[in-house]
């Protein structure tokens, strides 16, 4: 019998993981007990919502919490790249490091301190890793070229293609390639050929397109997957 994989999916989740992430984490942790058990984290860092990278942090003295998210370059990064292609402003790291003495002890302070990525999927990933909380876990990321040619075709996907100059993350649907204005306004943008690298899924097909690759036997599922 080849060995049992348990495998949690996330999207980059703040730069300190908020607490739902944390939770998956200890529960993969705490039962691949033996050295048999694979660990796999799919990382989906193809998601474009900016709201998934916000940082929760409560002031150590009066407990008040505050919100924090990375800054990108330009409103439309910000809006419609997906996470792993948005780049952060230069000076964003150095402000937030004078500002996190406020929120956490010293040796957080210097872990992301040395963290420098300038994208907040691979910071968000760096700054796990440095945490400990990826110790024997395989990333496979749902931005790899690699991993979506061996994917399983889906027919309900978004599409990464450059718009503006910036890569964007378009769905594609009846054969149009759009981007979501909110509420029931789009962007249509101009027709453009595409492969599966370009190739992501949507919230309803994430599960099988992953599990066509990882293979896991276990799943660490959150509250909104189990609806799924």
């Amino acid at each position: 019998m080849a060995a049992p994989i348990i495998c949690f999916g996330q999207q980059p989740c703040g730069f300190f993981p908020k607490r739902f992430l944390y939770a998956k984490i200890v529960t993969a942790m705490t039962t691949s007990t033996g050295n048999w058990w694979r660990n796999r984290v799919f990382f989906h860092d193809s998601d474009h919502d900016p709201r998934e990278t916000i940082t929760i942090l409560r002031e150590r003295h009066s407990g008040r919490e505050h919100r924090v998210n990375f800054r990108f370059l330009n409103s439309i990064q910000k809006e419609f790249s997906p996470l792993y292609a948005k780049r952060i402003l230069p000076d964003w790291h150095s402000k937030m490091v004078r500002q996190l003495p406020n929120y956490v002890d010293r040796e957080l302070v210097d872990k992301f301190q040395e963290v420098d990525c300038h994208n907040p999927a691979d910071f968000c990933l760096k700054m796990y890793g440095k945490m400990g909380l990826l110790d024997g876990v395989r990333v496979e990321r749902s931005s790899s070229p690699e991993f979506r040619k061996r994917a399983v075709s889906v027919d309900d996907y978004f599409v990464d293609v450059q718009w503006e100059g910036e890569t964007v993350r378009a769905r594609c649907r009846d054969g149009k390639l759009l981007l979501h204005k909110g509420a029931d306004r789009f962007i249509e943008l101009p027709s453009q050929d595409f492969d599966a690298t370009q190739i992501s899924p949507t919230r309803d097909t994430r599960l099988r397109w992953m599990q066509s690759v990882i293979q896991c036997t276990h799943y660490v599922a959150g509250a909104g997957e189990q609806e799924c």
